[in-house]
């Protein structure tokens, strides 16, 4: 199963496995992650699952939609170049080692 680092916004680290096929939401409220709200449950309509991916990845992300784009502009904390709403981030084992980053709030 891919690993999948979650940091929280002070920094603390957790690790876990995502199955294949979930994404990068799904693997954090299956794992007890905060910092990921999930609200739609991850229809891509409510922007409470926004992260930030680390800035060093070189894992091979899902071309960016029309919907996410446009709600990555509407939510609780700043939308940088490597915003993403991790419910459109499946989890293949190319995902392995992925690290995302947590914002401040999500509301």
């Amino acid at each position: 199963m891919p690993k999948i680092t979650y940091v929280a916004h002070d920094g603390v680290e957790t690790v876990v496995d995502v199955a294949q096929d979930d994404t990068v939401m799904r693997g954090a409220v299956l794992n007890g992650i905060k910092g990921i709200v999930a609200q739609c449950g991850g229809g891509a309509s409510c922007g409470t699952c926004h992260v930030y991916v680390d800035p060093e990845n070189t894992k091979p992300l899902s071309q960016m939609h029309q919907v996410e784009d446009e709600l990555l502009y509407f939510t609780a904390c700043e939308r940088k170049e490597n915003s993403r709403l991790s419910c459109q981030i499946p989890v293949t084992e190319e995902q392995d080692g992925l690290i995302v980053h947590m914002p401040e709030k999500q509301l």
